[in-house]
């Protein structure tokens, strides 16, 4: 079985202050390693320390929300891989849809990263996801099927071992809508199918999908149900641990 993974995008959210203390609340939720169940948090990039020192000891994991694919250099304002792994981070968060929206970022781009990111040994969690007029004139899979190309290019099996897929249809970010199970499920096994297809069935079958886009405690267990689900990117539901915690616990339910 694969083991589930509850990962919080803060986004451009919390303070210092408040990230430390939200960082806390989730460290006394995942005091032990879980056979089941892991918990990764993505901060802004100025609490990466102070967040990642109050988990430590913890089993929640720490990861970034971008990263820039040249080593350390004159590229003002990015953030490089070596940086990261100094901080702490695990996981990073590349091609999330409104890095892909806002700031312009391509397929070629975010494999660059994709593949920075996995040659200075971080797990990435790659995003995909289509628009609400893609869905709506029935493109979702040939979206899926050219981010997945562009994301994956170049990149062998056992490179891709350390990748994470994340499915969020763009039209349930921070909208209130949530795919349908039966949707997030129709997705998620075209995914696989498409790993399967690029790699081998046995690759599939241990990769994880997870799921992002209005994700909350009301409908995280049946969401989390789905075969081809192996968790979840929340966004505005992590950023406070009374509605992140039963994400977690949905998770945990479900894994014994």
């Amino acid at each position: 079985m694969r083991r589930f993974l509850i990962a919080g995008n803060w986004k451009m959210n919390t303070l210092r202050q408040s990230g430390v203390a939200l960082a806390g609340e989730l460290a006394a939720v995942a005091v032990h390693e879980e056979a089941g169940v892991e918990v990764l948090i993505c901060p802004p990039y100025p609490y990466l320390l102070p967040v990642g020192e109050r988990i430590g000891g913890s089993a929640v994991q720490l990861g970034a929300q971008d990263v820039y694919f040249e080593s350390p250099g004159a590229f003002t304002g990015e953030i490089a891989v070596e940086m990261l792994k100094d901080c702490g981070c695990r996981y990073v968060l590349i091609g999330h849809s409104e890095r892909r929206a806002i700031l312009g970022e391509t397929d070629a781009v975010i494999n660059r990263k994709v593949r920075a990111a996995l040659a200075g040994g971080l797990t990435v969690v790659l995003c995909v996801g289509e628009l609400l007029a893609e869905r709506q004139s029935g493109q979702t899979e040939e979206v899926l099927d050219r981010q997945m190309e562009g994301g994956f290019s170049g990149i062998s099996e056992a490179e891709a071992a350390s990748i994470v897929v994340a499915y969020e249809p763009v039209w349930a970010i921070g909208t209130g809508v949530t795919a349908t199970p039966e949707q997030a499920e129709s997705a998620h096994e075209h995914l696989r199918k498409w790993l399967a297809r690029r790699y081998s069935l046995a690759f599939s079958e241990k990769t994880r999908i997870l799921y992002g886009g209005s994700v909350k405690a009301d409908n995280a267990e049946t969401l989390l149900s789905q075969p081809n689900v192996d968790g979840a990117l929340v966004g505005g539901a992590s950023l406070k641990a009374a509605t992140f915690v039963p994400i977690i616990e949905a998770a945990r339910k479900l894994a014994n």
